[in-house]
């Protein structure tokens, strides 16, 4: 079993966090290409531009994985399987996966088993389950420091203290990335006006 990862050190850290099956060979890569008998490719780093879809396209004959949390399978290829690999979320024994062919919900399964992680197969929405709901947690946060209640650094701790939460909502944005966190809420909010991005979240985001 060869699988390819396209990853930055930080991502690498996280899919590690669990340790890794010795029978697997894993092949770690900042770009795309092509490797010689590749079972699955895996990029960490995709960010579902033509372009890149295209090049994975040519050079994985088996596999593909890709971390797409903005995007849904709509807009990639129908033998694509998007997994949330957010900063921090990516660390965790369980993966959100979406898919809807059940062949390649197998063999993902066994992929992610090499990495001694379990795949939870959940509906194929924008943002996942976990990116949405802390999204909103960390836009609440942004709408607090408006409303000038208190501090970032109280509000992180306040957090961490009462609901046992790793990361406090703004060490979580600083983490995750506050234009991933903006451009889901901008995503969502088309759908519903509850995930409207605070005007600070959305002055902080442009900033970057």
């Amino acid at each position: 079993m060869r699988i390819v990862v396209i990853s930055d050190e930080a991502l690498k850290t996280e899919l590690l966090a669990q340790g890794v099956n010795a029978t697997a060979e894993i092949i770690w890569l900042s770009l795309p290409e092509k490797v010689t008998g590749a079972t699955c490719y895996i990029d960490l780093l995709f960010d579902c531009t033509e372009e890149r879809i295209n090049v994975l396209q040519e050079i994985s004959s088996g596999l593909t994985i890709v971390n797409s949390v903005n995007k849904t399978c709509n807009d990639l290829p129908e033998d694509f399987i998007r997994i949330n690999g957010w900063p921090t979320f990516l660390s965790r024994s369980l993966i959100e996966a979406a898919c809807s062919n059940e062949k390649l919900k197998a063999e993902a399964d066994t992929i992610f088993s090499f990495f001694n992680k379990s795949i939870e197969w959940v509906p194929d929405i924008v943002g996942f389950i976990s990116p949405r709901v802390i999204s909103m947690i960390i836009n609440e946060a942004f709408f607090t420091i408006q409303d000038e209640v208190t501090g970032k650094d109280e509000i992180d701790i306040a957090m961490k203290l009462g609901t046992r939460y790793p990361f406090g909502p703004f060490e979580w944005t600083q983490k995750i990335g506050i234009k991933n966190i903006y451009v889901l809420l901008s995503t969502l909010s088309a759908i519903h006006k509850r995930y409207e991005p605070s005007e600070l979240l959305k002055q902080e985001a442009e900033k970057q």
